[in-house]
């Protein structure tokens, strides 16, 4: 049994890799498992540092493709696992994180985004959406939060694994490398304390009693002959993310209500998005937020409801779009116009957004 750290709301001041690592503490997690990359270092650093209070395990292994494996291992055994990545480990772990879409497993990893393609920078980026949400050879059955903050990397990943472990989908905490290395204040706290019930880890295979008296074959597999036995599987995952999709989803408005143009942004574009709107307000431009906090399941209807309230939408992303094409897909069939402010790798201020804003709001003038 691990050890808590936080048995009462205390406010911290930390980076954000020190948060998740309390976070995954205060969550019950008993073994992380993982390898070296940058900008997720810290949250490695952090959990051996807190071993000797804590008493929970760690492996460092030869690489991202162990680390997956490893935490596949612990998890089935019964262990609350997880692990934590960036950039190119992201790619090298998306066949772990296939085989737990697959048989089912509660896989809980944070991604701490980095520039791409290949090793490219090690600082920022939102260039691992699409990775994340839709990597490996599959449909994407998997649960992806989306952080704004420190606080968001504490509630959220406390949250990722409850949702793994009671949905049995592999949920990502989504973050970035300017969350993971800034710092900034924010109220740890033990779960319980919030009436929050943490589901405790029990083992996939090898459980108590004996099978075909006290419990049912434990049937796991991620291996088919034949393919239809394969869309037989599938479709049964489809149906049950479809089902427990309302329960999961999560989003953010902010002045949005009465909005003509909505900034849709996700993360930590989504904090300069809501500094940006208060500038405009100010000078008269009825701007507001759309933030989806689940990118896997969107909150789709939200969306839409807001996106049919407003005049023109802006994507704010520092990628290419790849947040804007999983929603684009969504609210097909209405009919307001959009604009973009992509900046591949680089992150987007307050002062951008504001100045797109303003070229788009000029534009309705003019008509």
């Amino acid at each position: 049994m691990v050890k808590k750290l936080i048995t009462e709301d205390t406010k911290l001041f930390m980076t954000g890799n020190e948060v998740i690592a309390y976070a995954a503490i205060a969550a019950g997690a008993e073994f992380m498992y993982g390898y070296p990359i940058t900008p997720q270092n810290e949250v490695m650093h952090t959990w051996c540092k807190l071993q000797p209070k804590t008493e929970a395990g760690f492996l460092q292994t030869e690489d991202e493709i162990s680390a997956g494996f490893s935490t596949l291992g612990g998890i089935l055994a019964g262990k609350k696992a997880f692990t934590a990545t960036a950039g190119p480990g992201n790619v090298i772990m998306q066949d772990a994180m296939s085989m737990a879409e697959m048989m089912r497993i509660p896989f809980v990893c944070t991604v701490l985004q980095r520039g791409g393609p290949s090793t490219a920078t090690v600082i920022y980026s939102q260039q691992e959406t699409t990775l994340t949400c839709f990597g490996g050879n599959g449909e994407g059955y998997r649960i992806v939060y989306s952080t704004a903050g420190h606080q968001d990397l504490y509630d959220y990943t406390i949250k990722a694994f409850n949702t793994a472990w009671k949905y049995k989908f592999p949920t990502f905490v989504l973050a970035d490398g300017y969350q993971g290395k800034m710092r900034e204040p924010f109220i740890a706290y033990d779960p319980e304390s919030r009436g929050i019930e943490m589901i405790p880890a029990t083992p996939s295979l090898r459980g108590e009693g004996m099978v075909g008296v006290d419990r049912k074959a434990v049937h796991m597999r991620n291996t088919f002959n034949m393919e239809e036995e394969l869309m037989e599987v599938l479709d049964s995952f489809e149906e049950d993310f479809n089902r427990i999709a309302p329960e999961i989803e999560e989003y953010q408005e902010y002045r949005a209500d009465d909005a003509d143009i909505l900034i849709i942004a996700h993360g930590i574009v989504a904090r300069s998005a809501c500094t940006a709107i208060d500038e405009l307000r100010a000078k008269g431009i009825k701007a507001g937020l759309f933030r989806p906090i689940t990118l896997r399941p969107l909150p789709v209807e939200p969306l839409r409801k807001a996106v049919s309230r407003s005049k023109q939408i802006l994507f704010a992303e520092s990628a290419n779009g790849q947040m804007a094409r999983l929603i684009l897909e969504k609210i097909y069939g209405l009919t307001t116009p959009y604009q973009t402010l992509y900046k591949m790798g680089v992150g987007i201020t307050g002062g951008d957004i504001v100045e797109k804003v303003e070229q788009m709001d000029g534009a309705i003038a003019c008509r």
